[in-house]
């Protein structure tokens, strides 16, 4: 869904057969590489070959993601000013939990972003009220709840302003859930189920024999009760990919205030925004976090300053552009 926290040796200039394919991937994670290859019009060969250059450089995963939104359970955004030394090595630990995702660096190395999602009560508790509070380094802690996704999560960014046309998209994103489906498929993860995510979260392309055998259940078990798990939208299947391999270079967070009569109609718009890849409302001084993705400096201005500063009710907006990014969806230290 997006930029990710991972370098490559890409050159800046974007491979169009790269972007064709990481849109094709972000419709459809699992997609055979022989049906992406016939709506690409190339061999499988071709996909296969460019798809395990970019996992093994490092440039590209696809894991399953829990749907917190869906599955009713909290999140929060995390602002932690702190210490100029302190910021990175903060980072790099909230990375390594297990409930935390989008980790960056902004606001010149003094600021970390974080977005945390406790597994319970305890865990959040633990984190915001003892672990965080008292960690040396971190003078102010901001935490705002997540109310509503306006964009982000399954959608993802690439949809935008991706290459593919509007038939091949209609050919990778197939047939929707049927009602029957979606009805049989609560949006619920079961006990049962936590080896097969956790497999799906390492690889979201897994095998269903590799599936099978991580979870010790027969391979139509796996298939029916992956297929019940991603029509009901407890978990869906998404991408992180190195900046180069489309061309954008900055990212910013955007803290935006607006009246609130303006929330709702605020948050539709930038979800249609092209330079969108994220936008929450959120509890807090501001009501509206949203993530900015542009190729330079005077694009991020030209969209501050034009869409996003035309919009009406928008009353006041801080923007803090990315250093770094710590963490998307993964965290993999080899890959910094």
């Amino acid at each position: 869904m997006g930029s990710a926290a991972m370098k490559s040796a890409t050159p800046d200039v974007p491979d169009p057969f790269d972007v064709k394919l990481l849109q094709a991937l972000e419709l459809d994670g699992r997609a055979p590489f022989s049906k992406i290859a016939a709506v690409l019009g190339v061999s499988d060969q071709t996909v296969a070959r460019r798809y395990r250059r970019l996992v093994s450089e490092g440039s590209l995963r696809i894991v399953a993601v829990r749907d917190h939104e869906k599955l009713g359970q909290d999140q929060w955004m995390l602002r932690l000013r702190c210490a100029p030394d302190g910021a990175d090595a903060i980072a790099t630990a909230l990375a390594r939990r297990p409930d935390t995702s989008w980790i960056g660096l902004t606001s010149g190395g003094t600021e970390v972003v974080c977005c945390t999602r406790p597994r319970s009560r305890t865990d959040q508790d633990e984190l915001l009220l003892a672990k965080l509070p008292r960690t040396p380094h971190i003078v102010d802690i901001r935490a705002q709840q997540v109310l509503h996704r306006f964009f982000g999560g399954p959608d993802g960014w690439l949809i935008k302003h991706g290459p593919l046309s509007e038939e091949q998209i209609a050919a990778l994103r197939g047939a929707p859930p049927t009602s029957e489906a979606r009805a049989g498929a609560p949006r619920r993860i079961e006990p049962e189920d936590e080896p097969l995510v956790a497999a799906l979260e390492q690889d979201g392309r897994a095998t269903y024999p590799e599936l099978q055998q991580a979870t010790g259940r027969s391979e139509s078990a796996v298939k029916r009760r992956l297929g019940a798990l991603l029509a009901s939208g407890a978990i869906y299947i998404d991408i992180e990919y190195a900046d180069a391999l489309i061309g954008m270079g900055v990212g910013a967070m955007l803290w935006i205030t607006t009246a609130p009569w303006a929330m709702e109609s605020v948050g539709k718009a930038l979800a249609s925004h092209a330079e969108i890849a994220h936008a929450t409302a959120v509890a807090g001084p501001s009501n509206i976090m949203a993530t900015a993705v542009s190729r330079d400096i005077p694009a991020l201005y030209a969209y501050l300053s034009g869409k996003l500063g035309q919009l009406d009710g928008v009353q006041h907006v801080e923007t803090a552009p990315f250093m770094r990014r710590v963490k998307q969806l993964t965290y993999r230290p080899y890959l910094r």
